[in-house]
């Protein structure tokens, strides 16, 4: 899973031209108000419970499952003749899915609350810019990768502390 989010941001930014498609771009200063950031200090990752790490990841795949839906459909309009973008969007947005269900399994399992599913992108601005949407699907492409690594680490945490 985590190969495949480092390929979807790579053929995102290939299909959306420059500045996005030139070598090295990064924009760690964009971001999304209604997609919560996968950075955190290494101290407060750490420090936190099972109920605030199982609730973080499941709010941001939540939040990602709906995002990468609108980022497909942006994508749908901005570059309908790329099968290739389309279907690792449609893949991404199946795996973050995934995730959100063994994340609320997970929960479930040790007897949390599971938080109600809610919209989290909320009124949409129908009227954005083709520069607006292609940096909306950099940040959610990019925040993607980054809380599937997140979700990576904190399932091998929670794994060494359940043993089976």
């Amino acid at each position: 899973m985590q190969k495949n989010t480092s390929t979807l941001l790579q053929t995102y930014l290939q299909y959306q031209g420059s500045p996005f498609s030139d070598p090295g771009f990064s924009a760690p200063e964009l971001q999304l108000s209604s997609l919560p950031p996968a950075a955190v200090s290494f101290q407060t990752w750490h420090a936190l419970g099972d109920q605030e790490r199982l609730g973080h990841a499941q709010g941001a795949f939540l939040a990602l499952t709906q995002h990468l839906q609108l980022v497909g459909d942006d994508q749908s309009d901005l570059n309908p003749g790329s099968p290739i973008l389309l279907a690792q969007l449609g893949a991404a947005r199946l795996r973050a899915q995934g995730l959100l269900g063994n994340v609320a399994a997970i929960m479930a399992a040790l007897g949390l609350p599971i938080p109600p599913e809610e919209d989290t992108l909320g009124f949409v601005p129908f009227g954005a810019s083709a520069f607006q949407r292609k940096c909306r699907g950099y940040v959610v492409t990019r925040e993607y990768g980054h809380w599937t690594d997140r979700a990576v680490q904190d399932l091998a945490l929670l794994k060494a502390k359940y043993p089976r």
